[in-house]
């Protein structure tokens, strides 16, 4: 099972009229004008491309349905990597693709990037929101996730993100489309930063064939994730630290059958261990039921310090580490984790979580899949 689920809905504002089909038709009351350039290949400084691409102040007689554009995107981003496909009549032939380590000049190159990824990534989009940010400039928000299966350990890599797409004034099609990672500070064509990015998720980690609770991956930053998790059901006990694993034989006792109706409860992964406040004096270690089990259908359990309860998810900033998982690398990684998000601008909440995806006895430790979790107050992405 895929340990990063994406959501295939898409909440979209309330605007003007939707297009009654994909093909995008420009409009006919529209008179463009484009700006010309003495080099037509793409400014790699960010400020420039903007204003570079497309001309941002329009003709006196200019009229341009935004509300037209953002909506066909909409409805049209979401086949990038499906069997449809997107439309390539709303692209002009000689579209400026670029991102930090690809660059194409036309729609042909543009959909054989597409096609390559297809092949050996395997890759899912989500698109978060389309948004007007200049007079012929649109903006779009994403989530990709990659998965490279020439790998024998398949590695999962992620990437979020937003798209600057430019519109031609001249015939309302897009003629620039340019990528920026969450992930990397420097942007430009050619990235060894976004290449080392790209590097450094291909590493080896072991996540074992279980069922984890569901989540979509909403930004990834060079330290961390935030993600949004859906509400999921818990077995817990009291515990004495992050990394210990005192409790963990009552709370697998009970899914191995130790329950009111010796029920055996298929296993997931990770295994929890929770600190509810900042002096981490409150331990809990928590194993995750599947799904498909209802709270209230569940066997109670036969010991008095077993207890289950729904954790309703929301959002949590996450880091990502391998190796094994010692209370003082994990408290050291939550320090991290907690700076990281503070400086950002975002506010954690007290407490953090360890989540443990590995059997240590069956797992060398550079394979290990371990994960300091922090859950925030709210989350929004702008």
């Amino acid at each position: 099972m895929s340990i990063t689920h994406l959501s295939g809905t898409i909440i979209r504002p309330i605007s003007g009229n939707y297009p009654a089909h994909r093909r995008l038709k420009p409009s006919q009351n529209s008179i463009f004008f484009i700006k010309q350039s003495r080099n037509r290949s793409l400014v790699n400084n960010r400020s420039c491309i903007r204003v570079s691409l497309v001309e941002q102040i329009p003709s006196k007689s200019s009229k341009v349905d935004v509300n037209r554009l953002v909506d066909f995107l909409y409805d049209d981003l979401p086949h990038l990597f499906d069997d449809q496909g997107i439309d390539r009549t709303a692209y002009d032939e000689q579209v400026k693709f670029l991102d930090p380590i690809t660059k194409y000049d036309s729609i042909s190159g543009y959909l054989f990037n597409i096609g390559m990824l297809k092949l050996v990534f395997s890759p899912k989009f989500q698109l978060h929101w389309v948004r007007q940010t200049g007079t012929y400039e649109i903006t779009t928000r994403w989530t990709m996730e990659m998965t490279f299966s020439l790998l024998p350990w398949k590695p999962v890599l992620v990437f979020t993100g937003t798209s600057v797409m430019g519109v031609n004034p001249e015939n309302g099609k897009f003629c620039s489309h340019v990528d920026y990672w969450d992930s990397i500070k420097n942007n430009e064509y050619f990235s060894t930063e976004a290449l080392m990015d790209l590097i450094k998720q291909l590493r080896i980690y072991k996540t074992p064939d279980l069922e984890t609770p569901k989540y979509q991956v909403l930004k990834r930053t060079a330290t961390y994730e935030v993600r949004k998790y859906s509400p999921f059901v818990i077995v817990e006990t009291q515990s004495d630290k992050l990394a210990g694993n005192t409790g963990f034989n009552d709370v697998a006792g009970y899914i191995f059958g130790k329950n009111s109706r010796e029920e055996k409860i298929p296993m997931t992964t990770p295994v929890f261990t929770q600190a509810f406040d900042p002096e981490m004096s409150k331990m809990s270690i928590q194993i995750v039921l599947p799904s498909e089990k209802d709270i209230n259908s569940l066997p109670d359990p036969n010991k008095e310090n077993i207890s289950i309860r729904s954790v309703q998810g929301g959002f949590a900033a996450v880091l990502k580490f391998s190796g094994k998982p010692t209370e003082d690398i994990v408290r050291e990684k939550e320090k991290l984790l907690r700076s990281s998000v503070l400086s950002d601008g975002l506010k954690p909440k007290d407490g953090c979580l360890l989540a443990r995806y590995n059997d240590p006895g069956r797992t060398k430790s550079f394979m290990m899949r371990n994960e300091v979790l922090i859950w925030l107050e709210e989350f929004s992405l702008d």
